[in-house]
Parts: C-alpha cells; structure tokens; sequence
C-alpha cells in the first residue's frame, strides 16, 4: 500500500510500521530504541529490511540531543526509511523562528517569555549551526501533519474527522501567513490535530502545572463516549483541581469534544505524558508518549496487521539519567 506525503512515495503496509513516540532530544535513547527494534546503520541511516517508522512528532525541545535527534529522524524521512508526523514542538519552533510575511519585522508567534522557554534548548543547541537550523526548518515546513494508510492512522494529539476532511496534510505555503493569527480557522484547527483537544477551565479557576506554568484550559480526552463531568475527559499529567473535575459537562463544551469511534482504524498519537507500563488506551487507541525526556520510557508500538492494539506489541528502552 502506497501513502503519498510531503511529495514523497512510501511503499508500506500497516502491518510493516513501527510508530515511535515523542523523543524531545534522547537521541542515545532513540538508537538504542531501534537497535532493538532491529534498525541498524548503513551508510550512516537506520534502516530495517522489511518495515518503516514513522515518528509522531516531538523530536525536538527539552532534551539533551536535539540537534543529533533531528539530524537522524531526518536522515531517515530523506532514505525513505520513515515519515515524520508534526508535532505541537515542531510547529512551535516554525512559528517562533519564521518572519510573518504580513509583518516582516514581527514573527508568525510573539517572543514571549514563556513562547522562547519553550524553545530555548533547541536554540542554544543549534547556535553554532545557524545555517543547519535554517535548513531543518525549511525541511519541516514540508512535513505532514497526520498520516494515514489503509487500517492505520497516526497524528501527534487528536484526529478529528472534521478538520482532516477539510485540510490537506502538508501546509501549504501561501497558508503559512494565516497562521500568524491564532484566531484563524487554519490556526484552530492545526492547534487541534497537534495539541489536542483544549477546554477552558471554569472561571475563576487557574491550574498551575508542574513546570509553574499558569494554565486557564486543560487537555481532554476525544474517545469517552458518556462522560458526565469534567475529570471523566481530562487527559494530561497535571490533575483538574477536585471542585472543577467535579463540575458537569454542560452543553457548550459538549459541542467541542470530539469522538473516535471503536469500529475506527488503529489510531497512534503522542503528546499527553503518560507514565508508568505502556498499554492501549482503547481497542483501537495508543499513546506513545512515555515522558522519555522526563527520564521515563521512549515507546515504540510494532504493528503487524492486526485490528486491536495488543498490549504486547510495544516496544521501549528506559532514558538513563
């Protein structure tokens, strides 16, 4: 079966896929993840003679290797060994790092404090590579942003019907400059396949996350088919303060919560830092973020055709502090 992405032809099954999960500069760690997965070197590539990865994003930010990790996700997506699905991190350093055409002193995200904390390794790791951060760049603006083939699905946060019915899978480049508005429909719906579905807190209340973050929404799930109040939807590792898990689901957020049926495709994403033994989610739901660069587990899932996800078919080498 043939997936067409990026302009790039990848001749594979669902049955010959590997789906790593978000790495945020453990490149050590991702080796060693391949070694045992069967990858090894040639010519400097990680390679498998039968089966392909493909990486859910979140290569980059936060960890020890960044500029080592991208070097060799991307050398695998060029051989045609794997495909690179963008993650919220990816798209984050586009934005920050990008001129808005509209306004070409300004950039397509403000500089904030927190916007250049987020990306602050990455930088500092790449400052005396200018010109290779310049390339990565342009070469993950021609990355997808999901990835689909016959029984198989892989997005970083959220695969919402609606907006990939309406969204080709490549950003296209006279769609960048409307990404300079947070507001615009392109905006909303990127942010919604690559960090998920995001609910208001109720006001007054405010969650502080475990990095001191001043948070005003929460991450929610988008496959609990009768929840009732908000602790049933919540998905992320900072818990809802108890008086708001308790609150019920009104209306209006119902209309934002999105459902993915059981009778769907196998579903990968990344981005909620789970923690702890890696398992389904659902029947046909996987998560394969382990919190790696939080000295957790890089996790990989090892699909071989089947039409449920198999607690045993995951793979994953534990990041040594």
């Amino acid at each position: 079966m043939t997936s067409r992405l990026a302009g790039h032809r990848l001749e594979i099954s669902a049955s010959k896929l590997d789906i790593i999960g978000d790495v945020h500069g453990c490149a050590v760690t991702l080796e060693r993840l391949l070694e045992r997965l069967g990858y090894s070197r040639k010519g400097g590539v990680f390679q498998h003679p039968e089966r392909k990865v493909i990486f859910v994003g979140d290569i980059i930010d936060r960890g020890p290797r960044i500029r080592h990790a991208l070097g060799l996700v991307r050398d695998m997506v060029d051989a045609g060994n794997a495909i690179l699905v963008l993650g919220n991190h990816e798209l984050h350093a586009l934005f920050y790092c990008l001129p808005n055409p509209r306004v070409p002193s300004n950039y397509l995200r403000p500089r904030t404090p927190r916007n250049a904390h987020i990306i602050e390794d990455t930088l500092e790791q790449f400052a005396n590579y200018s010109g290779d951060w310049l390339d990565h760049l342009r070469w993950l603006k021609q990355r997808p942003l999901y990835f689909e083939v016959p029984g198989l699905r892989v997005v970083h946060a959220c695969w919402d019907a609606d907006v990939i019915a309406r969204r080709c899978a490549v950003i296209a480049e006279d769609d960048w400059a409307q990404l300079a508005d947070p507001a615009s429909s392109l905006s909303r719906d990127i942010k919604r396949l690559t960090s998920g579905v995001e609910l208001p807190l109720p006001s007054p209340h405010i969650m502080t996350t475990a990095e001191g973050f001043k948070r005003h929404s929460f991450r929610a799930s988008f496959w609990h088919k009768n929840p009732r109040v908000l602790g049933d939807i919540a998905f992320q590792p900072d818990p809802l303060p108890t008086e708001v898990a308790q609150l019920p689901i009104d209306e209006a957020i119902r209309r934002e919560l999105v459902m993915y049926a059981d009778d769907q495709p196998l579903l990968f994403v990344g981005h909620y830092w789970l923690n702890g033994a890696p398992r389904p989610i659902t029947s046909n739901i996987a998560c394969l973020d382990y919190s790696a660069v939080k000295f957790g587990r890089l996790v990989a899932y090892r699909c071989e055709g089947e039409a449920q996800i198999h607690p045993n078919h995951f793979n994953w080498v534990y990041v040594d502090p």
